[in-house]
């Protein structure tokens, strides 16, 4: 499928690049005995570009600007739907996987818990969930491609926090997900940090 419609809001020359490579990364993660099971993409974006571009058997996606009228892949299930405002609107023990790509900075600390306690209700036992998010170092790169058009201005301005890999495995801590079942890295040249989280 073909995309027409912008990968997040705003506007940025890289934006479809840098969604790849995120989609990239989630997958290289996910092992393939859990692509039989269920994914859950929360803050699929605009155009959910990560679940187009991995095998499951069922995909759900979770997005306040998602555009449903311009998306036709029948074997999607898309909700526009705010996680910082809402519990999620699923039973507890649902997905093999969550994901969370280049959407944790933009959730406001204090709401940071109460979204994790949500994903860790979802996930089933042995389930995993991912994050990636910018490492600290890249805010001033980043903001620096904003004003020259590269990336999206708009979701730049909404980073809310800028967290380094410590801080960011002891939040995960924190809601509930055990210090020797998280596993971390980095990508794109140390730009950007992923996260491991078994339930």
């Amino acid at each position: 499928m073909k995309n027409t419609t912008p990968f997040t809001r705003g506007f940025g020359l890289l934006e479809g690049f840098l969604a790849k490579k995120r989609a990239d990364k989630a997958n290289d993660l996910i092992e393939d005995n859990l692509r039989t099971g269920i994914i859950l993409d929360v803050g699929c974006g605009s155009y959910p570009y990560f679940l187009l571009n991995t095998k499951f058997k069922d995909k759900y996606g979770l997005d306040p600007s998602l555009k449903l009228s311009e998306i036709s892949d029948k074997n999607l299930n898309l909700r526009v739907f705010d996680i910082t405002k809402n519990k999620l609107p699923f039973k507890d023990n649902y997905f093999n996987v969550v994901t969370m790509l280049a959407v944790f900075e933009h959730i406001e600390q204090d709401k940071l818990p109460e979204v994790l306690n949500e994903i860790k209700r979802v996930l089933k036992k042995d389930g995993i969930f991912i994050i990636t998010t910018p490492a600290p170092w890249a805010d001033k790169l980043l903001h620096f491609m904003a004003r020259f058009g590269l990336i999206s201005l708009e979701e730049i301005h909404e980073h809310k926090h800028n967290h380094p890999k410590e801080k960011i495995e002891g939040i995960l801590i924190a809601a509930g997900f055990e210090k020797r079942k998280i596993r971390s890295g980095f990508f794109e040249i140390y730009m950007n940090m992923w996260f491991v989280a078994i339930r």
